[in-house]
């Protein structure tokens, strides 16, 4: 082996090595939190009844009066992937006060000081975060099926379902985990998510389509990570249904988000000890 091989090799095992140092911890906090979600599921049922009702009362009214124009979809089918989001929302909106528990229990200040890489621990709430929409997304699937809804029952849909669903929920979950980086305590931080949540879910196309929003609305809800999520879910969620954006911009508008999110709140995490 000569040494010019010899040296891209060491440069292969030290950035293999790189990868492994941080994707060992990332692994181990997700399962830390999946452990949680495993040993005490109520949090997930709790969650998921405001989606519910949404669906239940005012998607059957709404499918009755016929008062919003959704073109080849019912109301319902029209709105059950914005519900869907909207559960993601809610779940993902709240992860972040568990932060704040973690630190006055002095869980936090132990992550601290082992030599994983912030952005590990970050990444690593946020991947379990993700896995935790999941269920959200189960949950409506079965009531959007009992209640009439035409849901699209190939492979490639459901697929694509579960990575927008993953993708949102892990990006809401890491603009909580930041917004608990900033406020540092229970009351603020549940004011703050309170105010977020609504603002997010009414400007954005859930419940009803963009072209009927005002021009400032729509401008709005372009910048709305959320009226993506909802775009994308409603193409591979609903027979018929048609993205305005595409998959690629639904994916990638959360995805980038992600990553800016992830390294933003890595760099703040330190200071949620103090």
């Amino acid at each position: 082996m000569t040494s010019v091989d010899s040296a891209a090799h060491s440069a292969g095992w030290a950035r293999r090595r790189r990868f492994g140092d941080f994707l060992a911890p990332t692994l181990a906090v997700a399962e830390c939190e999946l452990r949680k979600l495993v040993r005490d599921p109520t949090e997930l049922v709790t969650r998921a009844v405001q989606p519910v009702l949404w669906l239940v009362v005012f998607g059957q009214i709404f499918s009755r009066t016929r008062a919003i124009p959704t073109g080849e979809l019912s109301y319902l089918e029209f709105m059950a992937p914005g519900v869907l989001a909207q559960g993601v929302l809610f779940g993902a909106i709240f992860y972040g006060i568990a932060v704040i528990w973690e630190r006055d229990l002095g869980i936090v200040q132990k992550l601290l000081v082992s030599p994983a890489p912030r952005s590990s621990l970050v990444l690593g709430k946020a991947v379990a975060a993700g896995i935790r929409g999941v269920p959200y997304a189960v949950i409506i699937y079965v009531l959007a099926a009992f209640l009439g809804v035409h849901l699209r029952s190939s492979l490639a849909a459901a697929a694509e379902v579960l990575l927008l669903v993953v993708l949102g929920s892990a990006t809401f979950s890491t603009f909580s985990l930041l917004v608990a980086c900033a406020v540092k305590t229970r009351e603020r931080f549940m004011g703050i998510g309170q105010l977020l949540t609504m603002p997010l879910f009414f400007a954005s196309n859930a419940i009803y389509p963009l072209d009927l929003m005002p021009g400032w609305l729509q401008f709005a809800a372009r910048l709305n990570p959320l009226t993506y999520l909802v775009d994308g879910l409603r193409g591979s969620m609903v027979e018929h249904g048609r993205r305005v954006f595409g998959l690629g911009l639904d994916c990638g508008v959360p995805l980038v988000l992600l990553v800016i999110l992830v390294l933003v709140t890595a760099r703040l995490y330190p200071g949620l000890a103090r």
